[in-house]
């Protein structure tokens, strides 16, 4: 067991060059590493998302967006390409910018800052900015300009949403406003057009149409008793040669009508005395008539039977003319109303049809009027900030320490990386080696026994030698590797910028 471990020990001296190239190594990349890597400052906000300040059931904001969605928006907004160079190159965030490309810078700046919302059902949406920078100074200016920009974007995001709804509105008013005129005017043209064909109007022309074809059938019985009666009179004077005035049929209008009034007379006579207002027109009117009858006896006595039948017949005549005349009037008119009757059911149709359009375009024009009322309030509630808000409850300030890196603990992982690198190293390399280095192989490999074994022993020179190589080898790792890495870092380009290319490549 004592002969294992003082070969094994034997083995791991005798690879302690090979263990010590690759511990310094790591060890000093490390170390560098610690040295060289820039002081990195981390600063953050907080912004809470308050509700409505306004209850939703007095007014709301025409603006509804849920937070979570209002978090995601901003977050876009402010990430975006245009942003994030202008933010960087405002604050001179990286060294070296002018070396690096817009692409680089935009990684770089998306990397380095973290926005996170936090939200959940009844309770608070908070989100949470971070920026990682060079100096303190730096990460809490870009901070509190991202702070800047979501407020700005938020307002004019808010704001513009409202103002767009209002103008939508006014525009949507207006238009069904000019709708709702000319339908107006084309219900009032078609009236004026149909004026006596109009459904309000059919009661009355129906009263009428009916008034009209009772006064046609009266005048129709009038003229066929005139036209019988002139048939009459021709057939009587045709057979006696005269004709019979004593009769009441032939009796003249003034005849009759003294028949009549001394009728009134004798009646009024058995009740009033002849002193009677009454009694005396009686008789006053009765005294004129018989003057005129008595003229017209004259006239006839004076005149053949043929005179008197010509002027009976002509005063017939010209009744029947008469009644002709009143007769034509009202088929006039009648046919007038039958045609505006006619009229009527499909004037009907076509006024519902314009004003159920009408009614359509202003109940229309009632909901946008409405609508516009809402969309102005909830505008007035954006401008005035009343609606849904973010407000900071946590302004970010230049932070006294830095977040990164941790030096001590670059060092210690480079470190132990190394020593684990140097030991499975010199594991490998003795796993590989086939060679035969002590008696045991030999009986191992040969299925012997030796007698006695001679071991190869090295020169005093060749020990010196090998010794100095190795110092060499050590000292140029233990001094090169730190050089290379600060003249890197110097004249190349910085280490965490390389690191964060590297990064950004395995990334895709």
């Amino acid at each position: 067991m004592n002969s294992d471990v003082k070969y094994f020990v034997a083995l791991f001296v005798r690879r302690l060059p090979v263990f010590l190239i690759v511990f310094l190594g790591f060890a000093a990349a490390a170390l560098s590493a610690a040295m060289l890597l820039p002081t990195v400052y981390s600063s953050g906000a907080k912004l809470l998302i308050e509700s409505a300040q306004i209850p939703g059931n007095l007014a709301t904001s025409t603006v509804q967006v849920a937070a979570s969605e209002q978090l995601q928006i901003i977050q876009q907004r402010i990430l975006t390409r245009a942003i994030l160079i202008d933010v960087a190159r405002a604050h001179d965030v990286y060294e070296h910018m002018d070396d690096m490309s817009p692409d680089e810078i935009v990684a770089r700046m998306r990397n380095d800052t973290n926005i996170r919302g936090t939200s959940g059902r009844n309770a608070a949406t908070i989100m949470n900015i971070q920026f990682q920078a060079r100096s303190a100074a730096i990460s809490a200016n870009v901070v509190n300009d991202y702070v800047t920009r979501i407020l700005d974007q938020n307002v004019r995001l808010r704001t513009g949403q409202a103002q767009d709804t209002l103008e939508f509105f006014k525009q949507e008013v207006d238009r069904l406003g000019a709708e709702l005129d000319r339908r107006s005017a084309a219900i009032l043209d078609f009236q004026n057009a149909n004026a006596d064909a109009l459904p309000t109007g059919l009661p009355f022309r129906m009263s009428r149409q009916s008034t009209l074809q009772a006064q046609v059938d009266q005048f129709l019985r009038d003229k066929a008793a005139l036209i019988e009666q002139r048939n009459r009179l021709i057939e009587i004077f045709e057979t006696t040669g005269q004709l019979n005035t004593t009769t009441t049929a032939n009796q003249s209008p003034e005849e009759r009508q003294l028949v009549s009034l001394k009728d009134q007379l004798a009646a009024a006579l058995a009740i009033y005395s002849e002193e009677n207002p009454r009694v005396k027109v009686l008789q006053a009117r009765i005294a004129q008539l018989e003057e005129t009858v008595r003229a017209q006896s004259g006239v006839g006595a004076a005149a053949n039977g043929t005179t008197m039948l010509d002027v009976q017949l002509a005063q017939i005549d010209a009744r029947v003319d008469a009644i002709d005349a009143q007769i034509e009037q009202a088929e006039g008119e009648l046919a007038v109303l039958q045609d505006a009757i006619g009229r009527t059911p499909a004037n009907d149709i076509a006024l519902q049809a314009l004003q159920r359009e009408h009614n359509n375009i202003q109940e229309q024009y009632n909901s946008a009027v409405q609508r516009l009322s809402a969309a102005a309030t909830g505008e007035r509630i954006e401008l005035l900030s009343k609606g849904q808000r973010i407000t900071v409850i946590e302004q970010a300030v230049a932070p006294t320490e830095p977040t990164s890196p941790n030096r001590p603990m670059i060092a210690i992982g480079g470190t132990a990386a190394g020593l684990a690198a140097g030991l499975g190293l010199v594991f490998l390399i003795e796993l590989l080696n086939k060679s035969v280095r002590r008696p045991a192989d030999i009986a191992k490999g040969l299925n012997i026994t030796p007698l006695a074994t001679i071991p190869f022993n090295r020169t005093g020179g060749e020990l010196v030698r090998r010794r100095v190589i190795v110092l060499v080898i050590l000292a140029v790792f233990l001094a090169g590797v730190p050089a290379a890495l600060y003249a890197i870092h110097t004249y190349y380009l910085p280490l965490d910028l390389i690191m964060s290319r590297a990064v950004a490549r395995l990334s895709l």
